[in-house]
């Protein structure tokens, strides 16, 4: 995706969330912006951090998904291990992969931090294979960073 995308996608991300602080509002929102925007996304939501250890299902659109993540697991905990955004081209080949969806070929998880601590990850799958481009990469972490603001 051009990077042209990603700022238009900014601007709505901005315009959306002005003025509301209710975070699942917001996370509801921003999850079903991008899933509506992106091309070839099957799936797009948030999964957040629990005393646990744990990722528990945030708000999101697509089909019904993981609702727990144990510590370490799979694509969205091998994100929050590196602490920083992953993207896997194929993940049939990703050894922990944890499908939650059969149809997801390809995904992009990016850590949110909140004062160092880690607060959750927003996560995108979809049905094609190497879907994720660099710009996506910093698309996506930019959105991120903006909804981050915002909140």
């Amino acid at each position: 995706m051009s990077a042209k995308l990603y700022e238009r996608l900014e601007a709505q991300v901005r315009a959306l969330l002005d003025g509301e602080s209710d975070f699942v509002a917001n996370a509801g929102n921003f999850a079903a912006l991008i899933y509506e925007e992106l091309p070839d996304v099957n799936w797009a939501g948030f999964y957040l951090a629990a005393p646990s250890g744990e990722l528990v299902l945030g708000p999101f659109n697509g089909r019904p998904a993981c609702t727990r993540i144990p510590p370490g697991r799979g694509v969205c905990g091998a994100a929050v291990t590196k602490r920083e955004t992953l993207v896997v081209d194929d993940v049939e080949a990703f050894a922990d992969h944890i499908a939650c969806d059969s149809a997801s070929r390809s995904e992009i998880v990016v850590p949110i931090l909140r004062d160092g601590e880690l607060f959750g990850v927003f996560d995108v799958d979809s049905p094609v294979k190497a879907r994720f481009t660099a710009d996506d990469r910093a698309g996506l972490e930019r959105l991120v960073a903006a909804f981050e603001e915002i909140r």
